[in-house]
């Protein structure tokens, strides 16, 4: 390996060891009270989960830690089986299992004491392939869960809590009285269109969720991700942040087929795991929290220009920003033209309080994936 490729992949070690020590850090008390604890990720080896996991490790490394949390993995790895899986399949406390939520959960998931429900394809390329299978995880996947839960309340051993992923898809496309969009809109949404198979399911598992929790007293919360990006996002994931460091690292011109406009705000995975976990600890049973960041609020195209002057700063990066149409249709059908979230709620109940800019996410990112660009290895 060249002295470059060491010093890549020794930066994009420095950005995770970074990530990971400030997400333990603002979560020191919520750790510290779940030490001793199982806690269980479904769709462990997708985007939120490599973080979700990996700081769930890295807190049981501390010299501090006397009982360890133990993590249980599952996942159907309909897309691959990541590298970081493999290298960390040795480390004390932590289970890897095979399996379809959308199946009976396993005996193993009965002793957890905590749930998270990360177990959905969120990539629209994706999920338009696989829509069935993408309502499955959001509402079969997550009613299992659910009877699970219901089945442990009048034993020894109760369900502590179950997190919810849901999305800010739910919301559809708000008017602009709802920018930001607090969690009491109720959203404008295509029940029919090429989006729907998610956004719909993550709606309907919301509904599942308050009810569960009305009427049977489940401790289940509900978080509702804004445009989370950063390590652990494939590359080959066909949203904006990997196709643009896809064709940094290509120094291939980026190429947005759209003319640019349409809006969002972006929250680093750092500031967002931190919600997460805050969300799971901290959040009131039956309620939903936008996790996501207020402010800046930027078109994709200036988004776009963000990392293209990263890229320029970090790797001599010579393309620039071109523009085409897609040859699918439905490729921007039912795109939401802004999305920017209210967090007031989430700041007041349960702490969560994102710090990263904006400029120095999308440096991070780029840094990591210049050391971990193969898709098998994100």
């Amino acid at each position: 390996m060249s002295s470059q490729n060491i010093q890549i992949a020794q930066d994009a070690l420095a950005v995770e060891k970074k990530d990971l020590a400030t997400i333990c850090e603002a979560l020191h008390k919520e750790f510290t009270r779940a030490s001793g604890s199982t806690i269980a990720i479904t769709g462990g080896a997708g985007f939120l989960g490599f973080y979700l996991t990996k700081t769930l490790l890295h807190w049981n490394a501390s010299n501090e830690v006397k009982n360890a949390i133990d993590i249980q993995l599952y996942d159907t790895f309909m897309r691959g089986r990541p590298h970081w899986i493999e290298q960390n399949l040795l480390q004390k406390n932590f289970s890897v299992i095979q399996h379809d939520i959308t199946a009976t959960p396993l005996a193993q998931m009965s002793h957890a004491d905590y749930i998270i429900h990360a177990a959905s394809i969120a990539s629209p390329i994706y999920y338009r392939e696989h829509p069935v299978e993408t309502m499955d995880a959001n509402v079969v996947g997550l009613r299992n869960l659910l009877d699970l839960a219901k089945a442990r309340q009048t034993t020894n051993n109760p369900l502590a809590g179950l997190l919810y992923f849901s999305t800010s898809e739910i919301y559809g496309d708000p008017d602009a009285g709802n920018i930001p969009t607090p969690e009491t809109y109720r959203g404008n949404v295509s029940c029919t269109g090429p989006r729907a198979c998610y956004d719909e399911s993550k709606r309907y598992g919301e509904t599942l969720s308050v009810n569960f929790a009305r009427q049977y007293g489940i401790p289940v919360t509900i978080a509702r991700p804004f445009n989370n990006y950063g390590p652990g996002l494939k590359i080959t994931d066909r949203r904006a942040p990997p196709d643009f460091a896809r064709d940094i690292l290509a120094d291939n011109d980026i190429v947005l087929l759209s003319d640019g406009t349409p809006t969002r705000t972006f929250c680093y995975i750092a500031d967002a795991i931190v919600g997460y976990f805050k969300v799971l600890f901290n959040g009131r049973p039956g309620e939903s929290y936008n996790i996501g960041n207020d402010a800046p609020e930027v078109s994709i195209r200036d988004f776009a220009q963000l990392n293209i002057d990263a890229a320029r700063e970090l790797f001599d990066y010579t393309g620039s920003l071109r523009f085409a149409n897609s040859e699918d249709t439905d490729y921007l059908t039912d795109n939401p033209h802004r999305r920017c979230p209210d967090i007031s709620k989430a700041r007041t109940e349960i702490g969560f309080n994102p710090h990263t800019k904006l400029e120095d996410g999308i440096k991070r990112s780029l840094q990591w994936y210049a050391g971990n660009s193969s898709a098998e290895e994100n």
